[in-house]
């Protein structure tokens, strides 16, 4: 059976692939022509047509998804979203159902892409991690995001967490930032990609029943970056614990 599964994987894994660049592809023109409006709106219009093209693909590879919280996105207030991060799968279920217009922080090569690394500059302010000036550079930017009034994703574990623990140790960036700016931070928990993308198998993809939750905002009020940046642990690692049984794989 475990043949046969690895096998199936493997197929799905194209039939993702396919399936990701051909809906891509039509949702290409439209989202490039959101460059031409002005933010925050043109930024709004290019993340609600990303959250069809996501709903569009993950019905079609057979991954049900579960957004939560919602409700926790107030009008007018412009948040530093934190999500955990456990698989590629963690990206379609991230920016795009964030409610609003905002941007992610993400690694520059991949702009590399053909086609793709057009839309992905929309979409991300872009870093190279082994570029001190970049890594300067691309904090400026997050702060212009959220002078925009735009909400600015940040994964604070810094790569997909490898490690049999519930999360990897945070870095300091998205609570220096909140520090910095006075924007909440608004905790996210993904669920269930890790079973869906295996990080131990290269080109394998099954489909789960997947989810993120938005949790309750938490206002700087006076704290450090490191206070913030335990208690967000805290929060996001009790909530991952207590809601990972709600999605097996089944």
């Amino acid at each position: 059976m475990g043949f046969i599964k690895n096998i199936a994987g493997r197929l799905l894994a194209l039939w993702a692939i396919l399936i990701f660049i051909i809906t891509f592809l039509i949702f290409y023109i439209p989202s490039m022509i959101t460059w031409l409006i002005p933010d925050p709106v043109g930024q709004d219009i290019f993340i609600r047509i990303a959250r069809l093209w996501m709903k569009v693909w993950l019905t079609l590879v057979g991954c049900r998804y579960e957004i939560k919280g919602k409700e926790h996105f107030k009008k007018g207030e412009t948040y530093i979203v934190t999500c955990n991060h456990n698989s590629l799968l963690d990206v379609p279920l991230s920016s795009p159902f964030i409610q609003g217009p905002n941007k992610t922080i993400a690694k520059s090569s991949f702009t590399k892409v053909p086609l793709f690394g057009f839309y992905y500059m929309k979409g991300a302010v872009l870093v190279d991690r082994k570029n001190e000036k970049s890594r300067k550079e691309s904090y400026e930017k997050m702060k212009a995001v959220l002078r925009g009034h735009m909400h600015m994703c940040i994964y604070p574990e810094g790569t997909r967490n490898r490690t049999p623990e519930p999360l990897k140790k945070f870095h300091d960036g998205a609570f220096k930032l909140a520090v910095d700016t006075g924007h909440a931070i608004l905790p996210a928990v993904i669920f269930n990609t890790r079973k869906a993308m295996p990080l131990h198998k290269a080109f394998y993809f099954w489909p789960a029943r997947i989810g993120i939750h938005f949790l309750e905002p938490v206002p700087v009020n006076g704290k450090t970056a490191d206070q913030l940046k335990e208690e967000i642990f805290r929060i996001t690692r009790e909530y991952y614990l207590a809601g990972s049984g709600q999605y097996p794989l089944k």
